[in-house]
């Protein structure tokens, strides 16, 4: 038994030396944790390399079989909310997303990406500039097939990232300069909840906020 990995700056930075540090005491490794396996952390990537075997636990393996007989078999229409900061940990998702939901709400940080490539001023909020084109990429591709991308039409913003800013809720073309969007406004939940009234199935991926 492990105290929290994350106590210490290495896990997340997937440091070599802690990994074989972490990885010493043990002949194999089982990942059970579906929640962080996308991760490359010391514990969850690192560890493989100095471990084998190196698998998936019973847990894990059903998460997968419910996620992939959600997405193969579930009733239509089907939607995605697809959530998170970084659309660079999310393209691989998106793109085999759109090829299956007929509605794909994003969300969460990398929503700012997205507006960005749609032209529009976003701030200080986080931006991914190298995934610019590639959400550009994503918004074409989702056109050509018919499929709809829903982004927010408002956004909370805050004048700092502290307990102590200054927000509002300001339409999602007009944030502005040294401001930071950090959540849905209240336009774009409700708009969210009527794009999914007439769906099926929805799978989920990400925080929204």
């Amino acid at each position: 038994m492990l105290e929290n990995t994350r106590f210490y700056k290495e896990e997340t930075k997937n440091e070599a030396e802690f990994v074989e540090k972490l990885a010493k005491p043990f002949d194999m490794f089982v990942n059970d944790a579906f929640g962080t396996a996308h991760r490359a952390h010391a514990s969850t990537e690192g560890v493989t390399k100095f471990l084998s075997p190196s698998v998936s636990g019973f847990l894990l393996a059903k998460e997968l079989e419910y996620l992939d007989g959600a997405i193969t078999s579930g009733e239509k229409p089907m939607a995605a909310i697809v959530g998170g900061s970084k659309v660079s940990s999310k393209i691989t998702v998106l793109e085999a997303l759109l090829d299956k939901c007929e509605k794909i709400i994003i969300g969460g940080g990398m929503v700012f990406t997205f507006l960005k490539a749609k032209g529009l001023n976003v701030g200080t909020s986080l931006v991914e500039d190298d995934f610019v084109d590639t959400a550009k990429e994503v918004m074409a591709k989702a056109e050509k097939l018919g499929k709809t991308i829903l982004l927010p039409s408002d956004i909370i913003v805050a004048d700092k990232f502290a307990p102590d800013a200054e927000t509002q809720v300001v339409a999602a073309d007009a944030i502005p300069d040294g401001w930071m969007g950090l959540d849905n406004g209240p336009a774009t939940t409700a708009e969210q909840k009527e794009f999914l009234s007439d769906c099926k199935t929805v799978i989920m991926n990400g925080p929204m906020g």
